[in-house]
């Protein structure tokens, strides 16, 4: 279960950026929106990445 650990929190981090992109898009700036999504999928993509690659 100990191997699961970092890809999980990988995720978790995609998860609070994802909720930051879109406080920072309905608060009107929206290039900090893009750019924090865009580290949110990377996130995302790496913790998959670690389980499955």
């Amino acid at each position: 279960m100990n191997e699961y650990a970092g890809p999980l929190l990988l995720m978790a981090l995609a998860g609070i950026l994802l909720g930051g992109a879109q406080s920072l898009r309905t608060g009107g700036r929206r290039a900090a929106a893009i750019v924090c999504l865009v580290i949110a999928v990377l996130a995302f993509a790496g913790g998959v990445y670690l389980i499955y690659g």
